[in-house]
């Protein structure tokens, strides 16, 4: 979009190893003293079901990302389903703010609710959907808080994010050639601070306010992109 080529997938899901440093700096009392001790002493808690039920809802990208590798670092690589994306998405945080309950916090997650915000977080494969979007999206209409619905969604990105990171690290050396540790470390450094200060804010946000305003934001963006690429002043694809 401004005269570079797509770096592709690959350096993508490597750069976002900065937000999972992010992730896990923000939550690290849940993620090192309290769910630790609570899965071996308290297995039966809310937290100590916690880190199972983030196994769960991560099995479905996993698979998913294995089984459309090709198509994910391919044919949906496109402006046109960035663009797409971004106003379905957006329109689909409308409908959730509207038929949520908002009055389930994390302690009532059960297994069924873990997996299918998993399998929404496949949706994320999918250029141009947001991965927290999509899972918040389910978390709310599964009726969850706003506010305890990004802290899951946050939390279970964290094995998805590391693995596609590392998972795609050869790949993203080998397309951006002899030098490529240098844009790598840029990348994810900024990844790492912008996504810190991006949950602090996030969770401020939605203590107050609901999602329809970030819904109206990708649907002017996706309706902008959908336009430039069909008036020829973008390409759908570069690279």
């Amino acid at each position: 979009m401004v005269g570079q080529p797509d770096p592709g997938a690959a350096f993508s899901a490597v750069i976002q190893l900065g937000t999972v440093l992010a992730v896990i700096i923000y939550f690290a009392r849940d993620l090192f003293i309290t769910m630790p001790r609570a899965m071996f002493k308290h297995r039966d808690t809310p937290e100590g079901k916690l880190p199972y039920l983030i196994a769960l809802g991560t099995i479905p990208i996993v698979v998913a990302g294995l089984s459309l590798k090709n198509f994910i670092t391919g044919d949906a690589r496109s402006l046109y389903v960035v663009g797409t994306a971004l106003v379905v998405v957006g329109a689909l945080f409308f409908v959730v703010e509207h038929v949520g309950r908002h009055d389930r916090d994390m302690a009532s997650l059960g297994w069924i609710d873990a997996f299918a915000i998993g399998c929404a977080q496949t949706l994320a494969l999918i250029p141009g959907v947001s991965r927290s979007g999509s899972t918040i999206a389910c978390a709310l209409i599964l009726g969850m808080r706003r506010t305890d619905a990004a802290r899951f969604s946050f939390l279970l990105g964290i094995p998805a994010i590391a693995g596609a990171g590392i998972f795609e690290m050869r790949d993203a050396m080998a397309t951006l050639g002899g030098a490529s540790w240098q844009p790598i470390v840029i990348g994810t450094t900024v990844a790492a601070i912008s996504g810190y200060a991006s949950i602090a804010w996030l969770l401020r946000f939605l203590s107050r306010r609901s999602l329809r305003s970030f819904g109206v934001y990708r649907i002017i963006l996706g309706i902008v992109l959908l336009a430039l690429c069909i008036g020829g002043v973008l390409a759908p694809r570069s690279g």
